[in-house]
């Protein structure tokens, strides 16, 4: 091929497979000429378009398969990691869309705060009575080195999970990435391929309330059911359990 295939030759090639195929005329769509990956060619009318090639097809599909077992693997490891919080004695939710607070450099300068949506992979609270000892945690979780540095990109996002949760995790595939690479503010868990959940840094642990609008969240959204493997009887441990902190000392 003549060129280096990046995520935008690959979303054009998409793009041409479930269109038409008008074309661009623009370098993207000279290259994916140039690798063979389409064709061009006349309709009836004698106007120009372009068609996705036998090896633009295998292109297409291989990239299909490739994400396919990456969300797979995606989220087996979100419900290993939410059955490792049910373990804890803790309340999960998969999934959930809640609207947070950002913005709180700019909320100290006199300036509006903005919203954003945050979906952490996995949410869990403590089954508990007392507020107090509530203590969120969001777990987001990563099988791909590319997926986790798309992330860490977007500051605004971790703070809209710093502001729901007292702890916040990224659970890495094992050999995507090294601890240090994610910022402090996160703890980081690696995930082996043998199922175990290994801490690599504990998370940043502070004081938090949630907000009214959390709890009404909460309340309108189904957590995960309870998997009867993952409440072992008294006095049993599993290995893969993620650490629980407890409720917090007096004082």
């Amino acid at each position: 091929m003549s060129a280096t295939l990046t995520t935008a030759h690959h979303r054009r090639l998409r793009a041409v497979w479930q269109s038409a195929g008008w074309p661009f005329q623009d370098l993207l769509e000279l290259d994916l000429l140039a690798a063979g990956l389409l064709a061009r060619q006349q309709d009836a009318m004698g106007r120009e378009t372009v068609r996705v090639t036998d090896a633009g097809v295998q292109l297409l599909h291989q990239t299909l398969q490739k994400n396919r077992a990456a969300r797979d693997a995606h989220e087996q490891l979100v419900g290993r990691v939410a059955r490792s919080m049910q373990r804890a004695g803790r309340v999960v939710w998969r999934g959930l869309s809640l609207r947070a607070r950002i913005g709180e450099a700019a909320e100290s300068a006199g300036v509006e705060p903005a919203w954003a949506m945050a979906m952490p992979d996995v949410y869990s609270i403590r089954h508990t009575t007392v507020e107090d000892y509530v203590e969120p945690v969001a777990h987001e979780i990563k099988v791909r080195r590319a997926d986790l540095l798309a992330d860490l990109r977007r500051p605004a996002k971790g703070e809209a999970y710093r502001w729901l949760s007292s702890e916040c995790w990224y659970v890495l595939r094992a050999g995507i990435a090294r601890a240090d690479e994610v910022p402090p503010v996160y703890g980081v868990l690696f995930a082996d391929d043998g199922g175990g959940l290994d801490v690599a840094r504990p998370a940043p642990k502070r004081p938090l309330r949630l907000p009214f609008m959390v709890w009404m969240a909460l309340a309108r959204a189904t957590p995960e059911p309870v998997d009867d493997d993952a409440q072992p009887g008294l006095g049993e441990a599993d290995g893969t359990d993620l650490p629980d902190p407890g409720p917090p000392s007096p004082g």
